[in-house]
């Protein structure tokens, strides 16, 4: 028997009559293997812009010897904005760089400097949050500065809720507006106050106190702070107070810890206490090292669960207790 195959189409016929034709396949030539599957890149990682913009409050005033002119001014507001960018060199900052708009919106933090310090104070800590996916935006508070005319004003502390109030709503309607350089850049719902010495005071007004609440605030990071006795009266810590985070070094003699054990202990759950033993009032917040690490490290575990809804509280206790630097409860 022997058979008759037609290379074309793969048939072969048997010269048998009882032998159906049927077909064998054929290899084309041209067929190419699928090309393997390739995992998308990953994310760039995020840099740390800047840009400064002012804002000014023209329903608030300002009086001489504290104003430039002599005469009564506005209050203004120079406010620095270090957000997420991309393309950018990781270390420090990048003035004016393009946001990452695309991978937002982001979170707004806004901290607040204390007495007698500028937000550049901070920058350590300040763009670490940057890199973590957060805008950060700190204010010049107009009576507090080391270049304050006429020399720095402490007790204008009690005017500085409403200036945070102030900038909050101006940076959401820069965020709302096509022509700002940070337009759609931030996300309204998910906002937090912080701040140190001085300027965590001011936080905790705006996030706790009746008086002067700001009900957009949904979360707070208060360093080395204390309660104040505002003119307008009210009290702390009413229902639907949001999540506090309190920082305080045991070695601080200018807020001593005894002042921010006192509102940590008033201010309902969800709250939490990082102790740094040693640690004095300044170093932790604004020089890099193992106290600012971990300071870095809780924070954003915070921020991440109460502003992101990504839950890092067992993250948030293994990065709070780090043996002789920190101690977190809560």
């Amino acid at each position: 028997m022997f058979f008759l195959v037609n290379l074309v189409s793969g048939t072969y016929f048997s010269k048998h009559p009882a032998q159906r034709a049927r077909t064998i396949p054929v290899r084309d030539a041209t067929t190419t293997k699928a090309p393997p599957t390739t995992a998308p890149a990953p994310p760039q990682p995020l840099g740390a812009g800047l840009r400064v913009m002012t804002f000014v409050d023209t329903t608030r005033l300002i009086y001489p010897p504290h104003t430039a002119n002599g005469q009564p001014s506005p209050r203004v507001l120079q406010t620095y904005i270090w957000y997420p960018a991309t393309g950018i060199p990781l270390a420090g900052n990048t003035v004016n760089a393009a946001p990452a708009v695309s991978r937002g919106p982001f979170p707004l933090v806004i901290f607040c400097p204390g007495y007698d310090l500028y937000p550049t104070s901070y920058a350590s800590l300040l763009r670490t949050w940057v890199r973590a996916g957060y805008v950060v935006a700190s204010p010049v508070f107009p009576l507090t500065n080391p270049g304050t005319p006429g020399g720095p004003d402490e007790e204008d502390i009690v005017n500085q809720p409403e200036d945070v109030e102030f900038i909050i709503n101006q940076l959401l309607a820069q965020n709302a507006s096509a022509s700002s350089p940070i337009h759609a850049l931030i996300n309204p719902s998910s906002i937090a106050v912080t701040g140190h010495s001085d300027g965590g005071d001011t936080a905790l007004v705006v996030a706790y106190d009746t008086c002067c609440r700001d009900p957009q605030v949904k979360a707070a990071v208060i360093m080395a702070g204390q309660e104040l006795n505002m003119p307008a009266g009210g009290s702390y810590y009413p229902a639907g107070s949001p999540p506090l985070l309190a920082i305080q070094g045991t070695a601080d003699t200018v807020n001593v810890p005894a002042d921010t054990y006192q509102l940590f202990d008033q201010a309902p759950q969800p709250k939490y206490l990082l102790t740094l033993p040693g640690a004095d009032h300044l170093i932790p917040f604004t020089q890099p090292g193992p106290y600012e690490s971990a300071v870095e490290k809780v924070s954003i575990d915070f921020l991440n669960t109460y502003l992101k809804g990504t839950n890092q509280l067992t993250k948030m206790a293994t990065d709070g207790n780090v043996a002789g630097i920190a101690t977190l409860t809560g």
